[in-house]
């Protein structure tokens, strides 16, 4: 995987600058009682929005330049596709998000999710789109820049680009938004070392301006040449084991109090942003209309996709029975109930609805991958070898079916080698060569990163397996435990060393003396 340089490089070779200008929020409309939902087709992207057409396809577009712009930025060649389609929902009010997570926080008006059914993301289409340009920069980075980053970055990297608005024949690039701006100028800062060594969600004082605080020193430093350098530096650093706090004076030679006040003064300057003179193309893009059946099971069906609760599931398999019913024979409807059943309801009645699907569709891979899913369950729950066996055919079958289908489905990929797994001789070349496609499809995903370590540190190329790994133990999130272990493991740590790292880190969090994180912003 590839390092910043070329988006330092690229930085460089940047447009005019000119003044900032605050971005306004719109207020998400109603949901409609039938969403007659759309779905828009193009090089990058599959969206599907209950709204109007004119507005899908122009979305579309902007996100197909937002995507050239990025790759453009980072010296990546703007006309190269990725490997998958992402797909992205649009949807009227909080009431379409809440369809998929019924947990979401009431602030939240979009994100994304990396499943082993699917990665996605969700949004409301009449807002500003700068929470979907946030995770789709997240997404951009794990695809093509893969490193272990601070958390600081991760997210200013983010959220430096969520502000790019695309023109006819310009890019607007280092705007702010406007609560971000907010919480800089009402609140108090986080310290700076907590920004450099914490993430986001940790315990720390004045959190709440962890993602402000880092965009602005993400802005401060892409916005001048000698400063990117010393970003690089200090991202290598950071990279190689270094300290953040130790590399951040290493790389600017500012301690954490003389870096705060260099981004205090940086702030109440004129913040430049760029003006990038670039046009493309339109993309082609075909839309369709979906069945009625979308507007009950379209956005219930991701729910599935990402699970529910323990004591949720049986709700949630009655809620996705009765909306099955409203359209009988429908494909949509028949994967949905199948797969409620599977996952969350009676297993023994998926069979039904999946094989009827099939009988519509015989090539339809999400059928044949959930009867996969079914039959390896069942192997793996089997009181005797023949039995296990015999299903674990069965499940190969429905596999190679989905993989004549789509030979580019990660979760078919997945499934392949979780049927191979333990099997004579693995894992052998071709096991290896099936999880270095699932990896290179969906690297954000962090079950294929693990997997695919996992059988290269089982042929002795632990060296290959530390770069999968890092990332996840550097999520500024979801700090995978499991990936930390095995990144021990591949870097031939004991035990005993690991838990002395461990408690070194304790040690500096306390040392630190943390205090509660304000709900409201304070005056400085």
């Amino acid at each position: 995987m590839k390092l910043f340089n070329p988006l330092l490089q690229g930085l460089r070779r940047s447009g005019a600058l000119a003044a900032f200008a605050l971005l306004a929020n719109a207020l998400a409309g109603a949901a409609p009682v039938h969403a007659d939902w759309l779905k828009a087709e193009s090089e990058r992207f599959i969206v599907y929005s209950d709204g109007g057409e004119g507005k899908l396809r122009d979305f579309v577009q902007e996100l197909e330049a937002y995507d050239r712009f990025l790759r453009l930025r980072m010296g990546l060649d703007v006309n190269e596709a990725p490997p998958r389609k992402l797909p992205i929902y649009l949807v009227a009010s909080r009431r379409g998000l809440a369809q998929v997570r019924p947990d979401l926080p009431e602030n939240v008006a979009g994100f994304y999710m990396a499943t082993d059914e699917d990665i996605f993301g969700i949004a409301l289409r009449d807002q500003t789109v700068d929470t979907l340009k946030h995770e789709y920069a997240h997404h951009f980075m794990m695809q093509n820049f893969s490193y272990p980053y601070p958390g600081w970055f991760v997210e200013g990297f983010a959220e430096y680009y969520a502000t790019v608005e695309v023109e006819k024949s310009r890019i607007l690039v280092g705007k702010y938004n406007e609560n971000r701006a907010y919480w800089l100028q009402a609140a108090s800062w986080m310290p700076m070392a907590e920004l450099l060594s914490k993430r986001p969600l940790e315990r720390a004082r004045n959190r709440d301006t962890y993602y402000p605080l880092a965009w602005l020193l993400t802005h401060w430093f892409i916005g001048d040449a000698d400063r990117q350098k010393a970003l690089d530096a200090y991202l290598r650093d950071v990279g190689a084991g270094g300290d953040p706090v130790e590399a951040m004076e290493r790389a600017t030679g500012l301690n954490p109090t003389d870096l705060q006040r260099t981004l205090r003064r940086y702030m109440n300057g004129r913040i430049p942003y760029q003006a990038v003179t670039v046009a493309y193309p339109p993309t082609p893009l075909t839309v369709t209309r979906l069945p009625r059946s979308a507007d009950d099971l379209l956005l219930l069906n991701q729910r599935l996709k990402i699970g529910v609760s323990e004591d949720k599931r049986a709700a949630t398999a009655e809620e996705v029975r009765r909306a099955a019913a409203r359209h009988p024979d429908d494909p949509l409807a028949l994967l949905a109930l199948g797969h409620a059943e599977l996952h969350f309801g009676d297993p023994a009645a998926a069979e039904a609805p999946l094989q009827r699907l099939l009988t519509l569709d015989p090539n339809h891979v999400e059928a044949l991958q959930y009867l996969a899913r079914a039959r390896l369950k069942a192997a793996d729950d089997a009181e005797n070898l023949e039995d296990s066996d015999r299903l674990n055919a069965e499940a190969r079958a429905f596999l190679a079916r989905a993989y004549r289908a789509d030979d580019a489905n990660y979760a078919t990929l997945l499934l392949i080698a979780e049927n191979r797994n333990g099997g004579e001789g693995y894992p052998n070349d071709n096991d290896v060569a099936v999880l270095e496609q699932a990896f290179a499809l969906a690297p954000q995903l962090g079950e294929a990163r693990i997997n695919l370590a996992q059988v290269l540190m089982i042929r002795d190329r632990n060296a290959e397996a530390v770069p999968l790994l890092e990332p996840l133990v550097n999520d500024p999130h979801r700090p995978s435990a499991g990936a930390r272990a095995l990144l021990l493991r591949a870097k031939g740590m004991t035990e005993a060393e690991a838990d002395a790292e461990e408690a070194e880190i304790l040690r500096k969090g306390e040392a630190e003396g943390e205090a509660p994180p304000q709900d409201r912003p304070a005056a400085d």
